[in-house]
This record gives C-alpha cells, sequence and structure tokens, in this order.
C-alpha cells in the first residue's frame, strides 16, 4: 500500500514538472514571437525621385541647372598632360586638329571647376559644336576659318588672342602654347564683358536611363583601345570597372586625371562617331564633316552596342532604332574617328 502511494505521489509529481515545462516552453516561443512581430520591418516607403535631371549628364538633382554650357578647347599633346578641369566636365569631345593630333571640347554645365586647361585654338568644326549645343565657346588661337567664324559672330566667345595676359594666364611650369589656362571667375568675367547670355536656352535631345539595371545586353567589351595614327601618344585605352560601374582612360600609357585635384577621369559612357576627314592645307589642319550622320559605337556598362549618330539641331546625338539612344547617367567621352580607316580599323574592344 505505501508502495503505490509513493508511485501515485511520484507520477502527480513528474506531470507537474512536465506541466511547467511545458508552461515555459510555450511562454518562451510566445516572447519569442513578440519579439519578431516587433522586429519585424515594416513595408519600406518608395525614395523620392528628384525632381531635375541635368541636360549633359543626365544625373538628377534636387535644384535645376539653368546656367548656360561653357566649351572650352583643351590642349592634348603629350607636353600639355595632365590638363586641369577635364574631371568636371560633363562631356569631352576629342578630334584631330591637325594629322594625327588631337584636341579636346570639355562642356562644363554641372559644374565649372577652379582652372582649366591649357586652353588651345579654335578651329571651325569646334565653333560648329559649339553653336549646336548653344555654349559659350573658349579658345587661344584660331584657324584662319575659325578666326572668320569668331569675327561674324558665330558663336559668343572670349579669345587668349585678346585676353592673353588678363582673363588667359600663362603658367611658369609649361611652355608656350601648353601653357595657357584660365578660371572660373575669368570665364564668368569674360562673359559679362562680351555680354554673353548666361542662362540655358536650348538643350540636347540627349536621353538616358534611370538605372544600370535598364541597359540592354550587348557585346561585352571591358577594355577599348583607339588610335590616332602610329604615335602612342595618342593611343587611348578605356576600362570598365566592374565596383565604379565606370570607364577610366590612359593616353600612352599614363592614366588620365585632372591636373588640380588628382582625380582620375571617370566616364559612365564612351562614344565613337565616324565621320569623313579631309586635310585642308600644308600645315596638315583638318576638315570634319559634323553634319552627314554615319555609324557609331556605344560603350556602357561593360557592354558595346552599334549605333548611328545625327546631327539634330546642330547637336552631335547618339541614335539606336531610329531614337535617341540612351546613355547611362554620368560623364561622357565622345571620339570623332576618321571614316578613311574606319571604326573597324581605329577601335578594338575585348571583354
Amino acid at each position: 500500500m505505501e508502495m503505490k502511494k509513493f508511485v501515485f505521489v511520484l507520477c502527480l509529481l513528474f506531470v507537474v514538472i512536465a506541466g511547467c515545462s511545458k508552461d515555459k516552453d510555450e511562454s518562451a516561443d510566445a516572447e519569442e514571437n513578440e519579439v519578431e512581430e516587433v522586429t519585424e520591418p515594416e513595408d519600406s516607403e518608395e525614395v523620392a525621385v528628384l525632381p531635375y535631371v541635368a541636360p549633359f549628364t543626365g544625373v538628377r538633382s534636387a535644384e535645376e541647372l539653368t546656367n548656360r554650357p561653357m566649351i572650352v578647347t583643351i590642349n592634348n599633346h603629350p607636353a600639355a598632360r595632365p590638363q586641369s578641369g577635364i574631371a568636371s566636365a560633363d562631356i569631352v569631345y576629342e578630334m584631330v586638329a591637325e594629322g594625327n593630333v588631337t584636341r579636346l571640347l570639355a562642356l562644363f554645365q554641372s559644374e565649372l571647376p577652379e582652372n582649366m586647361g591649357p586652353v588651345r585654338s579654335a578651329r571651325d568644326y569646334f565653333i560648329e559644336i559649339s553653336k549646336g549645343l548653344d555654349a559659350f565657346y573658349v579658345a587661344h588661337g584660331y584657324s584662319p576659318e575659325a578666326k572668320q567664324m569668331l569675327e561674324n559672330g558665330i558663336v559668343e566667345n572670349i579669345n587668349g588672342m585678346t585676353y592673353d595676359g588678363t582673363l588667359f594666364l600663362r603658367s611658369s611650369d609649361r611652355v608656350a602654347p601648353h601653357n595657357s589656362y584660365i578660371t572660373n571667375e575669368h570665364l564668368l568675367e569674360g562673359m559679362e564683358k562680351v555680354g554673353a547670355r548666361t542662362e540655358i536656352e536650348k538643350t540636347p535631345v540627349l536621353s538616358f536611363y534611370d538605372s544600370l539595371e535598364e541597359v540592354p545586353t550587348g557585346v561585352l567589351a571591358s577594355v577599348i583601345d583607339i588610335r590616332y595614327g602610329g604615335s602612342e601618344d595618342f593611343h587611348h585605352v578605356y576600362s570598365y570597372d566592374t565596383l565604379t560601374q565606370q570607364y577610366n582612360r590612359t593616353s600612352g600609357d599614363e592614366l588620365t586625371i585632372d591636373l588640380v585635384s588628382g582625380q582620375e577621369v571617370n566616364l559612365a559612357n564612351v562614344l565613337f562617331f565616324e565621320t569623313n576627314h579631309q586635310t585642308i592645307d600644308a600645315k596638315g589642319r583638318q576638315q570634319l564633316d559634323i553634319t552627314s550622320g554615319g555609324k557609331g559605337y556605344l560603350f556602357q556598362a561593360g557592354v558595346m552596342r552599334e549605333i548611328t549618330w545625327e546631327q539634330i539641331d546642330g547637336a552631335l546625338i547618339p541614335m539606336e532604332n531610329g531614337q535617341p539612344a540612351k546613355l547611362v547617367p554620368g560623364k561622357s567621352w565622345i571620339h570623332l574617328v576618321n571614316k578613311n580607316p574606319g571604326l573597324n580599323q581605329m577601335v578594338t574592344f575585348t571583354p
């Protein structure tokens, strides 16, 4: 009898302990569920889209950019490198000035750097590009054809031939003609001197993606080579960085940087437009056809697509399937290359 009573008490004790353990587990589960419910993130709100788009880069901003674009003719001779201000340019156009020596047209609208140069002389097709973009034009010197156009007021401009030593300052670190520079303050002062308009009135019909995810597939191309003639000085290489999703650039095996800031030139888009070239004098000066349009290559997001280009309302526009080709928001570098030998010979690329 005593043994049965002992067994009964023992079983009763086991049931109580098991019940307590179960209650404890259920309580712990309830607490865990409660914590999960408290810490579970609520549905995030959509990020507000900034209302304005920069006309030459496609980058969105909180405030509208209403200042007029400015184009500065930048010397690209090896003795002029590294140049000042080019990392700040929205678009850089590169093309030959004479022979296979190239020159740069740096377009500034999103930002205006502290110093720009070395500033070099004008060509008639430089002026036509500036006119088509409704840009204020800056150069130091001119070809005979360009001189006539500037004197006829084809574009609002200032030139170092008139303002050497005042608006245009010479650097003691380099020799002429690789040492003429202009500051942002002097450029704005020059616009005031000639009574130039400072507000933008016309924007090109450039088109931009909202994000990299929208970029269509193309031929893989992470390294791009362009050669103007046989000199390594004008052999440029663009390399795509998958981390930054930008292209950097070298010329003659030297990384292209900004002299003032030390900043690398980083590009979202690299374009090549094929155009007719013609030698027009004994000095090897060139005449470029920038009105007829032609074949093109567009490199962005590590891929290449074949496109065309057209002059629309004076501006050189990349085209795809009858519409302006979309660009990745950011800075762009546009090469004009000779139709003879052509894109297939002058431009190569590898995955």
